[in-house]
């Protein structure tokens, strides 16, 4: 580990003056401290958000929606009942999401914004092409849990539990650097590493999320999350679907679908949940928006098991906001 210095600013503004050229943010540090003892991240300097008040809980604001700071706990959204009722993707998405003790220790920004599970890019030893190298092993490699769908240069996937949950929810998020702040979809922060462009995340320099936002309208949406593993509990996703639908007289309107584990970025398709719209959601109308939703997937050697489990998790997911 290289050696880096370090501050815990009191405030927000503070933090951000302190933001430059080799300088990394610092929150529950589940993911940024083992990318450190692993050689793949090496700050200058580090610094703390956790002194920072007003960056922690989670609120619904008349009108406004909810609000979730990014220094939230992710156990703190799992196991609030309120929560739960309000806004059940959110708490079911967590349920199985790492083990307690990590759940306790990291936070709901640095969830969205943690590095995928390859293998080969957690391996300091491997030039793979999204470290700068030229070729990504895992495509002709191991690859059981790698993408599906929508990679081009690098099969890695989307590792996050809670991003496909939010996105369900339209969520947005707040954005602040010294520059000021912006507020844009959740889904626009993630991005398909290709060409140039070896990023998994479009945030800015110098930027911090401060708060995840959803609408009152969004959280008027039945929901649901579903997660195969290969274990019973605490492991990342093979596959993960959230669903959610404004659901009257047994008809389904407004749905999303968006699933994790599949490919470099979470996976949704509008024109299949177009092709839903005003459905009783039945098992011929949900496959058929699964089949929509996978017909681009290009299995690897090891995984193409994910597309079979893919179309079932939709179909459950989709029959589950009406049963």
């Amino acid at each position: 580990m290289s050696l880096f210095s370090y501050a815990k600013p009191r405030a927000l503004g503070e933090a951000l003056k302190l933001l430059k050229n080799g300088t990394v943010a610092l929150a529950g540090g589940t993911d940024l401290i083992g990318l450190m003892r692993n050689g793949l991240a090496k700050p200058t300097a580090l610094v703390d958000l956790t002194g920072i008040e007003g960056l922690r809980g989670w609120t619904r604001e008349k009108g406004k929606g909810l609000r979730i700071g990014a220094l939230t706990a992710l156990s703190d959204l799992e196991t609030s009942p309120q929560l739960r009722k309000l806004a059940p993707i959110i708490a079911e998405s967590l349920r199985d999401a790492a083990t307690p003790q990590l759940r306790n220790m990291g936070t709901v920004g640095g969830n969205l914004l943690q590095r995928n599970r390859c293998w080969y890019f957690r391996d300091e030893a491997v030039p793979c092409w999204l470290k700068g190298g030229t070729r990504c092993f895992a495509a002709e490699g191991e690859n059981r849990y790698h993408a599906v769908l929508g990679a081009a240069d690098c099969v890695m996937v989307s590792p996050s539990d809670l991003v496909p949950a939010l996105i369900a929810y339209d969520a947005e998020i707040e954005l602040a650097s010294s520059l000021g702040r912006r507020r844009t979809k959740l889904a626009d922060l993630f991005v398909t590493p290709h060409g140039r462009d070896r990023r998994e995340h479009a945030l800015r320099k110098g930027e911090l999320i401060v708060a995840v936002r959803v609408s009152e309208a969004a959280l008027e949406r039945r929901g649901t999350f579903l997660k195969a593993m290969d274990r019973k509990a605490w492991s990342f996703a093979l596959v993960s679907v959230a669903a959610s639908a404004r659901v009257r007289d047994g008809k389904a309107h407004d749905v999303r679908i968006v699933l994790g584990g599949v490919a470099p970025i979470p996976w949704r398709v509008p024109a299949a949940e177009k092709q839903l719209e005003g459905t009783k959601l039945d098992d011929n109308a949900c496959l058929a928006a699964a089949d929509a939703i996978l017909a681009g997937a290009q299995p690897l050697r090891d995984n193409g098991y994910k597309v079979t489990l893919a179309r079932e998790l939709v179909r459950r997911a989709l029959r589950s906001l009406v049963a």
